[in-house]
């Protein structure tokens, strides 16, 4: 296997170990846009021969016996043994596929696809992005933020008859309706927020207040 290790975190394992479906397949992603390209498939024969082995080792039982085990697990050896060396060269030759499906991005070493990929730059469109795209996408922010602006003063020319000394209740404390500030809940008509003064003296009255807590007169 080549001591240089591609496509180190943008893969994915599809190999089957076991059954007569063994073999090797590697699924690889588009750093940018995360779509995916998968090698075609190669069976394990070591795998696929120890399955059909074991498959008549167990219609002999009742001839082998106890031999008849030492013979189906000889055959998950071989087949096991033979596994590992197996993927690695399965998963070389994915990558050496791979590499003709995906560009590699000479300033940030990312593997992307040929739609992410700047050929005139030779680098990916994360580091090389597409001029006329970011024209067209610098004229939508600009547009965006003037009407942001341009929304933001009519809301400060609005917000001068808004009186925040006024209490707001947000939720209703009858029946837990939320009432966004308004002066009575739209789910039980509740009066909200909307404090008693003193007749006298101005001051306001708490909840249940009998005397006003200032002057003492009464409610």
């Amino acid at each position: 296997m080549s001591s240089e290790l591609y496509f180190s975190n943008n893969y994915r394992d599809l190999c089957e170990r076991n059954g007569t479906g063994a073999g090797f397949q590697f699924e690889f992603s588009c750093s940018r846009c995360y779509d995916t390209w998968r090698s075609p498939f190669e069976p394990y024969a070591g795998e696929r021969a120890a399955t059909w082995l074991g498959k008549g080792v167990d219609m002999a039982w009742s001839l082998l016996g106890s031999a008849g085990r030492g013979v189906s697990s000889a055959a998950d050896g071989l087949a096991g043994a033979g596994w590992g060396q197996a993927r690695d060269h399965a998963f070389q030759r994915a990558i050496n596929n791979a590499q003709g499906h995906f560009n590699r991005c000479a300033r940030c070493t990312d593997y992307v696809c040929g739609r992410c990929w700047n050929a005139a730059q030779g680098l990916c469109l994360h580091c090389a992005p597409d001029t006329a795209a970011e024209a067209m996408a610098a004229q939508q922010r600009g547009l965006n933020d003037m009407a942001s602006q341009r929304a933001y003063a009519v809301g400060q020319q609005a917000g001068q008859a808004y009186d925040p000394t006024t209490p707001r209740q947000l939720v209703c404390p009858r029946c837990r309706t939320e009432t966004h500030g308004a002066a009575y809940c739209s789910g039980c008509g509740h009066h909200l927020a909307q404090s008693a003064h003193c007749a006298s003296c101005s001051a306001a009255l708490p909840d249940g207040a009998a005397f006003c807590p200032d002057c003492g007169t009464r409610r």
